[in-house]
C-alpha cells in the first residue's frame, strides 16, 4: 500500500513539473513568467507594507491623541 501511495505521488509530482515547464504557445512556460513578473511583485507588496505601516502609524497617534489616562 505505502509503495503505490509513493507512486502514485512521485507521479503526479512529475506531471506538475512537467506542467510548468511545458513552453507554451508564446515560447514561454509557467515557470518563466513567474520569473519575469517576480520583480514587479515585490514592488507592489512593498508599497502595500509601507502603506499599512503608515495607516498603523496614524491609528496610533490618533489613539494616542485621544485615549484618557
Amino acid at each position: 500500500m505505502g509503495f503505490i501511495k509513493t507512486l502514485a505521488i512521485g507521479a503526479a509530482v512529475a506531471y506538475g513539473i512537467n506542467y510548468i515547464t511545458k513552453k507554451g504557445p508564446d515560447g514561454k512556460s509557467i515557470i518563466d513568467n513567474l520569473v519575469d513578473e517576480a520583480p514587479d511583485w515585490m514592488d507592489r507588496a512593498k508599497k502595500y507594507g509601507e502603506l499599512t505601516l503608515e495607516q498603523i502609524a496614524v491609528r496610533a497617534q490618533n489613539y494616542r491623541d485621544n485615549a484618557r489616562f
